[in-house]
């Protein structure tokens, strides 16, 4: 039985070496980006949001080195790209109690915040509690952690929502795995999630009707995605993004007057990996 205290996938963290660049990049990509928010000093961190209608994307970046965010930094000694991906939780508390009784080796709740600047002037801060499974489990070679949002109007504002590429909502996130049964099976039993076989690898989703995870091996990725130029790949790791839009006519055409190259195949449209901070972007109507 899944864990009550998961809704699920509630954002993808990319990690970046330079903030200010790679929000430029991102608004090029047809991105309404948020403005750097900085987050709690033990944190460390930076982030601007990409804000979706029930989830979104995060580009994090390290401000100062902390215990908390060693792991980040020691990813972005070899690569830029995802990390992380967050469910949503309901409850932080009860979360990580559940996960723990469950066996696995959760922590905290962690408490953080950081502040937002409001269309009509007024300052707030967006506050947060997340808990984090174990940094050694990664399935696929992403880490995975649960956020509770204390403050949604302070993170899903109206404005950053809409999107000129017409982006709505994260369908999957594709991880490479060379042992992908093995990676999925991971992920479902950190997640209490059944493993669905595909033609092509496997699939666990996050919850409800959020977006799922889909392990596969280079093979089938490639396959996937004809004609797309991951460049060196990692050993493991989640390496794309499939977003669903509004209107793919319009995605396209925002993407061309950006000048930014994509691969068109099976109905979809693909940023490759060295346009977007080391994500592929698929985009499918």
């Amino acid at each position: 039985m899944p864990f009550a205290n998961l809704i699920g996938l509630d954002h993808i963290v990319v990690v970046v070496r330079d903030l200010a660049a790679s929000a430029r990049q991102w608004q090029r990509l047809g991105f309404t980006v948020s403005p750097q928010g900085t987050h709690s000093a033990h944190m460390g961190t930076g982030n601007h949001t990409i804000m979706l209608e029930h989830d979104y994307l995060e580009l994090l970046g390290v401000l100062a080195p902390t215990e908390r965010n060693a792991p980040t930094r020691a990813l972005l000694e070899a690569r830029e790209g995802i990390e992380r991906a967050a469910f949503t939780t309901r409850n932080a508390v009860e979360g990580v109690a559940e996960l723990q009784a469950a066996g696995i080796a959760a922590t905290g709740p962690i408490h953080f915040s950081r502040p937002v600047d409001m269309p009509d002037g007024r300052k707030t801060e967006a506050v947060f509690q997340t808990f984090l499974w174990p940094v050694d489990q990664r399935p696929g070679g992403m880490r995975i952690f649960a956020c509770q949002h204390f403050t949604r109007e302070a993170v899903w504002l109206p404005h950053l929502v809409a999107q000129p590429n017409t982006a709505r909502r994260i369908v999957r996130v594709e991880l490479l795995a060379d042992a992908a049964e093995a990676a999925a099976a991971d992920m479902a039993r950190l997640t209490a999630q059944p493993v669905q076989t595909l033609a092509d690898g496997y699939r666990v989703e996050s919850g409800g009707t959020r977006a799922s995870f889909e392990f596969v091996d280079r093979a089938a990725l490639r396959a996937r995605h004809p004609g797309v130029a991951f460049g060196a790949l990692p050993s493991a790791g989640a390496v794309a993004i499939v977003l669903a839009v509004a209107d793919l006519a319009e995605t396209a055409r925002v993407l061309a007057i950006a000048g930014i190259e994509t691969v068109r195949s099976n109905g979809r449209l693909t940023v490759p990996p060295a346009a977007a901070n080391g994500v592929a972007l698929v985009f499918q109507g």
